[in-house]
């Protein structure tokens, strides 16, 4: 699976994306974040308010409760504003 980052979370990651391949047990967005922190401090320090996290499975925006399975990418990014 293709991660990929956007705006500050990619200027605080300090790159652009990630190939992972998650245990099964992880099933949701939400579950990835959790497996992503657990084995990255930068992940976890940008996580400390994941409201300030968007996401997006195969382009399409998803809550984080949304299942992961089958998804080619996703997409983290900062809330949007329109203008």
């Amino acid at each position: 699976m293709k991660l990929v980052y956007f705006a500050w979370i990619r200027e605080r990651l300090n790159r652009s994306g990630d190939e992972v391949d998650p245990p099964a047990e992880v099933v949701t967005v939400s579950d990835l974040l959790d497996w992503l922190a657990d084995g990255d401090e930068s992940f976890a320090l940008l996580l400390e308010d994941r409201k300030a996290i968007r996401a997006a499975r195969d382009e399409e925006l998803v809550d984080h409760d949304a299942p992961i399975a089958g998804a080619g990418t996703i997409a983290l990014f900062p809330p949007m504003t329109g203008g």
